[in-house]
C-alpha cells in the first residue's frame, strides 16, 4: 500500500508539473490625467480590486496626460506594433476612431449584454452611439457646472443659495462681485475653449454641429453673438479678465479668491471640496435662450487589433469598473458623474448626495445637456474652432471674422465625408 501510494502522489506530481499553468492575459490600457485630484490612485485602486477578483487578468495601466496627449501616445504605441488593448480617450473622438478603423464597436465583442450597453444615461451615449453601434462605453464623464463662493456672494448682498439662472443675472451679479483683486467670473478660454463655447452656443440657442458629424454652424448669426457676449464679459462689463483665462490654473485660482465664479469641468468637485478654506456652491449653467451644457471626458474605447481573448478581458475590465458600485466610488472620490442610474441607487452615493448635494449638480444637468462638439476630422475641425475664440477673445479679430475663417476650414476638411 505504501508503495502503490508513493506512486500515486509521484504520477500526480509530474501531471501537475506537466499541466500549464494558467495563462494571464496581459492589458495595456491608456488613461489620461486632465483635472485635478489624485486620480491615479484611485484608478490604481480600482485596477488593484480588478486583479484580485480576475487572477488571470494583469492590467497595466499608462498615464498619458490630458486627453490629447492620451491619444498621440496610445496611437502612436499601435502604430508602433505595442502592445495596447483599451484606453480612455475623448468621447469626441470617437468619428476620427471609426474612420482609421482602430477601435472594435462593443456589439461586435463576444459576449456582450445588449441591457449592459442600456444601463448608461442616454445624454452620456450621444457621443457613443454612431450609425446603430456603439463605440464607446462612459466612464470619467462630466457637464460643466458653476462653482461660486458664498462667503463673496454674502459680502455682496447676494442670496448665496441663488446663483445666476440667466445671463442678465450671470452679468449683475458679475458687476456686483468684482471689486479690487476679485474678477466676478471667470470662464477658462486655453485648454478646452471650444467645450467652453459650446455650452454657451446651447444657451444662445444654437448647436454648433450637425448630430451626424457632417456639419459645423459656426458663422450662424447665433453663434457669431455667443462669442460676442463671451468677449463682452470682459471688454464691456468688466466681470472677467480681457485675454484668455488658463484651464490648468483657473480652479487654484477659484480657491486663492481670484475670482468670485468659475466655469470648469465637475471632475474638479472633489478637489475643490477638499481644498476650498470658504463655504461654497455648485449650480447648474445659467439660461439665455435655454439652459444646457455640453457633455465631457472620456470613454473606454477597446482597440481592433486584439485578440478575441483580450477582447473578452477588456470588456470584463470596462464593465467592473462601469459597475454601479464601482461609478459610485469613482463620483465620491474625483467628482465625475456616475455613468448610470444604478449608480445614484448604490447605498454609498445615496447617502454621499444626501450629505452633499453638490454632487448631484452635473448629473441633474443632463436633462439639458447635448453631445460634446465632435465631427469628423474631430481634432483638425476643433483647433479652428479654438484658434477664433482666442483670437475674438485677444481681439485679434472680430468674432465674425474669425468665425467666418473656422468654418471655411471646416467645410474643407468635411467635404470628403458628405
Amino acid at each position: 500500500m505504501k508503495t502503490l501510494r508513493n506512486f500515486g502522489l509521484a504520477t500526480a506530481s509530474v501531471v501537475a508539473m506537466a499541466a500549464p499553468a494558467a495563462a494571464q492575459t496581459e492589458l495595456t490600457m491608456y488613461y489620461p490625467i486632465a483635472v485635478g485630484g489624485a486620480l491615479t490612485e484611485v484608478v490604481d485602486g480600482i485596477v488593484a480590486d480588478f486583479e484580485a477578483a480576475n487572477p488571470d487578468i494583469n492590467v497595466t495601466a499608462i498615464y498619458s496626460g490630458n486627453y490629447d496627449d492620451t491619444r498621440v501616445r496610445a496611437l502612436s504605441a499601435l502604430a508602433s506594433g505595442e502592445s495596447a488593448q483599451l484606453a480612455v480617450m475623448f468621447s469626441i473622438d470617437a468619428y476620427d476612431l471609426i474612420e482609421q478603423d482602430l477601435i472594435v464597436a462593443f456589439e461586435d465583442i463576444e459576449g456582450v449584454n445588449p441591457d449592459w450597453l442600456d444601463s448608461f444615461y442616454p445624454a452620456l451615449m450621444a457621443n457613443s452611439r454612431i450609425e446603430g453601434k456603439t463605440w464607446g462605453i462612459p466612464f470619467q464623464r462630466s457637464t460643466i457646472v458653476a462653482y461660486y463662493n458664498k462667503d463673496m456672494f454674502r459680502e455682496a448682498g447676494l442670496d448665496p443659495e441663488s446663483p445666476p439662472a440667466t445671463w442678465d443675472e450671470l452679468v449683475s451679479m458679475g458687476k456686483a462681485l468684482t471689486k479690487d483683486g476679485t474678477y466676478g467670473l471667470m470662464i477658462p478660454s486655453t485648454g478646452y475653449p471650444y467645450w467652453m463655447f459650446q455650452a454657451l452656443a446651447i444657451q444662445n440657442g444654437k448647436e454648433v454641429m450637425s448630430d451626424d458629424g457632417l456639419t459645423t454652424y459656426f458663422d450662424d448669426e447665433a453663434v457669431v453673438d455667443t462669442l460676442e457676449f463671451w468677449k463682452s464679459l470682459s471688454t464691456e462689463h468688466g466681470i472677467m479678465p480681457e485675454g484668455t483665462v488658463e484651464w490648468g490654473t483657473l480652479r487654484q485660482a477659484f480657491l486663492e479668491g481670484q475670482t468670485a465664479m468659475m466655469w470648469h469641468s465637475t471632475g474638479n468637485l472633489t478637489a475643490v471640496k477638499n481644498n476650498a478654506s470658504f463655504d461654497f456652491g455648485v449650480a447648474e449653467l445659467p439660461a439665455n435662450v435655454r439652459p444646457g451644457s455640453p457633455t465631457g471626458g472620456g470613454n473606454f474605447y477597446v482597440f481592433k487589433d486584439t485578440t478575441p481573448e483580450e477582447q473578452a478581458a477588456s470588456l470584463k475590465l470596462i464593465e467592473f469598473m462601469t459597475s454601479p458600485e464601482q461609478a459610485a466610488k469613482w463620483s465620491i472620490a474625483t467628482g465625475y458623474m456616475g455613468v448610470s442610474p444604478a449608480a445614484y441607487e448604490t447605498d454609498a452615493l445615496k447617502a454621499y448626495t444626501a450629505e452633499f448635494p453638490p454632487a448631484l449638480i452635473a448629473r441633474n444637468q443632463l436633462e439639458n445637456a447635448v453631445a460634446e462638439f465632435s465631427t469628423f476630422e474631430t481634432a483638425r475641425v476643433r483647433d479652428g474652432l479654438n484658434n477664433a475664440i482666442q483670437a475674438a477673445l485677444t481681439g485679434a479679430k472680430s468674432a465674425a471674422d474669425a468665425l467666418g475663417e473656422a468654418q471655411e476650414s471646416a467645410v474643407r476638411l468635411l467635404r470628403d465625408y458628405q
